[in-house]
C-alpha cells in the first residue's frame, strides 16, 4: 500500500523514495473491499530499505524474515532507515493494489500482534469480523477517534463494500456473523475466533466473487489468479515466516530463509485431488484431527524436501543435499512390512538377511510395492515372492497413530507419496492423532527436572500402574496429564481389588447359588453386559480412559451397588464369578501382567487371558438400566423428603419436638407414584413433541410454541394467563431434558412401570432409608391419599409426577391411627 506524497513530518526523511506499508495477507481476493489499513497505535516499526528505491514500512520481525527471503538492499541484514511507532502512521494516506477506493487512511486497531504477519493489517470489513467491528467503534465513538487524533474524513467516507457472497451469510458477512454473535466490539476476543471459524472456511468453500476481472467465480478458483495477478504487476511479494514462534537451540527465534533447495510441489492441482479423495475416506476419530487436515491440505504447496546437514539419504540426482527427514519418512510404513525379512526378525541389526541392500533396486521395490514386472535379481524368486506377499497382505494399512503436530507436515505427506506411488486400493485407512504428555499437569522438561524416562516411572510405579496412569491421563488430541496421583492410586486399587477377589472365592460357599433371579441380579448382569459393548467400542476408537471408566471404574461402581442391594438374600455366585472374569479381561490391555496374575492364581483359569478372546455379552437391556437408576434417583430424592420432614418447617412452633422420640420417628413410609402426565402438563408435552424438528434436533422459536399453546385446550381456560405462568418452566425444563436424555423426554409416561419397581425393591427402601414398613400408592386413589393423614399437604404442595414419586413418612401411632380411621 503506497504512502501518498507529500510525506507528514515524521516521514520527511523518507522524501524521494517509493514508501510503502506492507500488510501480510493470506486473502488476496478480498482487497478489493479495502476501507483503510490498521495499524498498532502502541506498536514498534520500522522503514526498511528492501532495494534502492523502495522502503517498506513493517515490523522488525517481518523485516528480519524478509532479508532472509532476498527482500532487503543487504541480504540477510534489514538496515532500518527509521524507528516509527503506530501513532507516527496514524492519517497516513495509501493508495492500495485492487481497492476500489482510490485513497485510504491508516487508522488504529488494538488488536493486532506484532509476533504475526507484519504488524500492518489491510481492512476489509465485507469480509473480516475484526474488521467490521473495528471500523464501527471508530465510527460509533467520539471518544475513540479523539483519543487518536483520527480525523472523520479518514472515517465516515467509507462505507463497508459487498466483494463476495456466501450463501449462509449473504453479501457481507462479517456484518451478519457479528450480529448473529452480539458482537459488541472490537474488544470481542472469543467470539470473534467463532466468527471467524464460521465465515473463512465458508468464504473459500462455498463464496463466489461479486467484483472485479474475476467476478462469478468460485473464490477458490479466484483466489490463484489474483495472487499471480498481484504478484506479476509488481504490487505484492511473496513472504513466509514460521507458523507460530519457533526457537533454535542456540536460543534465537527463527525466520523463514529463501536458500537454494529441492522442493516438493504438494498443492499440484491433478495431485491434490488425489490426496483429499483419499483423505475423505479415512477414519480420523475426531473432528478437530479432521479440521487439522483440511486446514493443511488447503495450503499445503511447495515443501523443501532437501536440507545440507544431519543425517539421510543422498538425493539421487544431486548428492550435495540429504532428504529432508520429515519428507523421508513418509512410505516408510510399507517398509514395515518387509522389515523382519530384510533383517532377519532382528531390530537390532546384529542379524542380518541374505539380501544384500544394493540389491534392493528400483526394479525390485517396484516390483514388491508398485506391482511392477518380475525384476532381473539375483535374490532368490521364493524370498521375492514372500515379500510381495507381505507387503499385499498387510497393506493398505488401517491405522497410523501420530502426534497431532504432525499433521500439518509428515502426515499429510504420507496421504501425499502414497497416493502418488500406489494405487487406490492401497491409500491410508485412517489415522489416530494424540496430544503431547505433561507431568502433573506442567510440561515435561529435563532443564526443571519435571520429567520422567519410561524406565523410571516403571520402577517407581510398575509397569501396570504406569500404563494405568497413561490410560486414565487423556483423550483424544487434548494434551494428556500423567499424574502420580493416579499411578499411586492405581496400585492402591488394583491391590484392593485383588484381596476382594480372594475373600470372595474363600467364602464362596456362603454366597447364593443358581441362576440369577432377583431384580438386583439382572440389573447387575445387565450392567456387566453394558461394560463389555462400552468398552469394545471404546477400545476401537482408541479411547483408553472412557474404556477404562466403562470396563473398570463403572463395572466396580456397579459391583457395589449390587452387593448393597441383596442385602441378605445375598449374592448371586455365578454372577460375581462372571464379573470378575469379565473385568479381568476388560482391563487386560491397559494392565496385562495384573490381568494375567487375577486370571491365573485366583480365578485359577488355564492358559493366558490374552489369549481368553473378548467376552460374550447379551444386548444390554437399556430400559432396565433406565429403570434401575430411577430406583436409585428415587431413594436419593426420598431421603432429602424424609430428613426435610423429621426436621419440620424453617418455623417450628413453640414446644415442638426437636429430637424423635420413639412415639413420633418416622418409621413408615408412603410412595406415592403417578405414572401418567395429565392435564396441562400432558398438553404441554403434546405441543412440545409436535413442534420438534428431528432432522435438526431443535425445536420451534418459543414463539411458535406460545401461539400453540394459545389455541389448544390450555388457551380456552378461564385461567390461562395462571396456567401459562406454571407451563413456562415446565416447557424449558423438557426442552433441557430433551437435549441431554432425547426424545424419550417428552414420552406421557416411562417405559417402565414405576410402582412394580419400587414395590420389588421394596426391601432396599427400607434398609436405606431405616423404616419398618413401606407402601407404594397411585396418588390417583383418593383411599391411598387419605393414607397420609396429617401430611396430605405434601402431596398437594409437591405433587408426584412421572419419574418424581413422592414419599410421605408417619410415625408408627400416626400410621395406626389413619388405619383405624380408614377402617383397617
Amino acid at each position: 500500500m503506497e504512502a501518498v506524497p507529500p510525506f507528514p513530518s515524521q516521514l520527511k526523511v523518507l522524501e524521494g523514495r517509493k514508501v510503502y506499508l506492507a500488510a501480510a495477507t493470506l486473502r488476496p481476493e478480498t482487497m478489493y473491499g479495502q476501507t483503510n489499513c490498521w495499524v498498532l497505535p502502541d506498536g514498534k516499526y520500522g522503514a526498511f530499505e528492501i532495494n534502492e528505491t523502495d522502503v517498506f514500512i513493517i515490523t522488525q520481525r517481518a523485516a528480519l524474515n524478509l532479508a532472509y527471503q532476498k527482500l532487503s538492499r543487504v541480504p540477510e541484514k534489514p538496515t532500518c532507515l527509521l524507528e516509527l511507532t503506530g501513532h507516527d502512521l496514524i492519517g497516513l494516506p495509501l493508495k492500495s493494489p485492487l481497492a476500489f477506493n482510490e485513497a485510504i487512511y491508516s487508522l488504529p486497531m488494538l488488536t493486532i500482534l506484532t509476533d504475526k504477519g507484519t504488524g500492518i493489517v489491510t481492512s476489509v470489513p465485507s469480509d473480516s469480523p475484526d474488521d467490521y467491528m473495528a471500523l464501527q467503534d471508530l465510527k460509533s465513538k467520539p471518544a475513540l477517534r479523539s483519543k487518536f487524533g483520527v480525523k472523520d474524513e479518514w472515517v465516515f467516507p467509507f462505507e463497508v463494500m459487498p466483494i463476495i457472497n456466501i450463501p449462509e451469510f449473504g453479501d457481507i458477512c462479517a456484518e451478519k456473523v457479528c450480529t448473529d454473535l452480539k458482537i459488541k466490539s472490537q474488544n470481542d476476543k472469543d467470539k470473534f475466533a467463532e466468527a471467524k471459524r464460521l465465515t473463512y472456511l465458508k468464504g473459500l468453500t462455498d463464496g463466489t466473487m461479486l467484483v472485479g476481472e474475476f467476478s462469478g467465480n468460485k473464490v477458490q478458483e479466484a483466489k490463484p489468479l489474483i495472487r499471480n495477478k498481484l504478484l506479476e504487476s509488481g504490487k505484492a511479494v511473496l513472504y513466509s515466516e514460521p507458523e507460530k514462534k519457533v526457537m533454535s537451540r542456540s536460543g534465537d527465534e527463527c525466520v523463514v530463509a529463501l536458500t537454494d533447495q529441492w522442493y516438493i510441489t504438494y498443492g499440484e492441482v491433478e495431485w491434490k485431488k488425489k490426496a483429499e479423495d483419499c483423505f475423505t475416506n479415512m477414519k480420523l476419530y475426531s473432528e478437530e484431527t479432521r479440521h487439522g487436515f483440511e486446514h493443511t491440505l488447503s495450503w499445503l504447496n511447495q515443501w523443501a524436501c532437501s536440507r545440507s546437514f544431519g543425517l539421510g539419504t543422498r538425493i539421487p540426482w544431486d548428492e550435495q543435499f540429504l532428504v529432508e527427514s520429515l519428507s523421508d519418512s513418509t512410505l516408510y510404513m510399507a517398509y514395515y512390512t518387509i522389515a523382519h525379512i530384510l533383517q532377519s526378525g532382528d531390530i537390532y541389526g546384529s542379524d542380518t538377511s541374505s539380501v544384500k541392500p544394493e540389491q534392493m533396486t528400483d526394479e525390485v521395490w517396484d516390483y514388491v510395492f508398485g506391482g511392477g514386472p518380475v525384476p532381473k535379481t539375483d535374490i532368490p524368486s521364493s524370498l521375492l515372492n514372500k515379500m510381495k506377499q507381505e507387503f499385499d497382505y498387510w497393506y493398505p494399512f488401517d491405522l497410523r497413530v501420530s502426534g497431532k503436530d504432525l499433521i500439518q507436515n509428515h502426515l499429510t505427506f504420507c496421504i501425499y507419496n502414497h497416493t502418488a506411488l500406489l494405487p487406490k486400493h492401497q491409500w491410508p485407512r485412517g489415522f489416530r492423532c494424540n496430544g503431547h504428555l505433561m507431568l502433573n499437569s506442567e510440561k515435561m522438561s529435563k532443564s526443571t527436572g519435571n520429567f520422567r524416562t519410561m524406565r523410571q516411572a516403571i520402577e517407581e510405579f510398575s509397569s501396570d500402574a504406569t500404563r494405568f496412569a497413561l490410560a486414565d491421563a487423556g483423550v483424544g488430541m487434548d494434551d494428556a496429564n500423567f499424574v502420580f496421583e493416579t499411578a499411586n492410586a492405581a496400585i492402591l486399587r488394583l491391590t484392593k481389588e485383588i484381596a476382594w477377589m480372594e475373600e470372595v472365592l474363600a467364602a464362596e460357599s456362603s454366597l447364593r447359588a443358581g441362576l440369577p433371579t432377583t431384580y438386583a441380579d439382572c440389573v447387575f448382569a445387565n450392567e456387566i453386559n453394558i461394560a463389555i459393548r462400552s468398552s469394545e467400542q471404546h477400545y476401537n476408537e482408541f479411547m483408553f480412559r472412557d474404556a477404562l471408566k466403562a470396563g473398570f471404574y463403572d463395572l466396580q461402581a456397579a459391583r457395589d451397588e449390587y452387593r448393597f442391594s441383596c442385602g441378605a438374600g445375598g449374592m448371586n455366585c455365578d454372577l460375581l464369578l462372571r464379573s470378575m472374569d469379565v473385568q479381568t479381561r476388560l482391563i487386560t490391555p491397559i494392565c496385562p501382567h495384573y490381568a494375567e496374575h487375577v486370571w491365573k492364581n485366583i480365578l485359577k483359569k488355564d492358559g493366558f487371558v490374552v489369549n481368553a478372546g473378548w467376552p460374550m455379552a447379551d444386548a444390554p437391556d437399556l430400559i432396565l438400566r433406565r429403570a434401575n437408576k430411577y430406583l436409585q434417583d428415587s431413594i436419593v430424592l426420598m431421603r432429602k423428603l424424609l430428613q426435610k420432614q423429621v426436621s419440620g418447617p424453617k418455623k417450628a412452633k413453640k414446644g415442638a419436638p426437636v429430637t424423635p422420640t420413639e412415639e413420633n420417628k418416622f418409621t413408615v413410609g408412603l410412595i406415592y407414584v403417578n405414572e401418567q402426565y395429565d392435564g396441562w402438563k400432558k398438553e404441554c408435552l403434546r405441543i412440545l413433541q409436535s413442534n420438534f424438528d428431528s432432522a435438526k434436533g431443535s425445536f420451534a422459536p418459543d414463539q411458535e410454541i406460545h401461539e400453540a399453546l394459545k389455541g389448544s385446550i390450555i388457551g380456552q381456560d378461564a385461567n390461562f394467563k395462571h396456567i401459562l405462568k406454571l407451563c413456562m418452566p415446565f416447557l424449558k425444563f423438557k426442552k433441557d431434558e430433551v437435549l441431554s436424555v432425547g426424545l424419550q423426554a417428552l414420552d406421557l409416561k416411562l417405559p417402565f412401570g414405576e410402582i412394580d419397581v419400587l414395590q420389588e425393591n421394596s426391601d432396599l427402601i427400607k434398609r436405606q432409608l431405616g423404616l419398618e414398613h413401606v407402601e407404594v400408592l397411585s396418588s390417583s386413589d383418593d383411599a391411598a391419599r387419605s393414607k397420609a393423614g396429617p401430611h396430605i399437604s405434601l402431596l398437594t404442595q409437591n405433587p408426584p409426577s412421572p419419574g418424581n414419586p413422592v414419599a410421605v413418612f408417619l410415625s408408627k401411632s400416626e400410621f395406626s391411627t389413619v388405619g383405624i380411621q380408614n377402617g383397617a
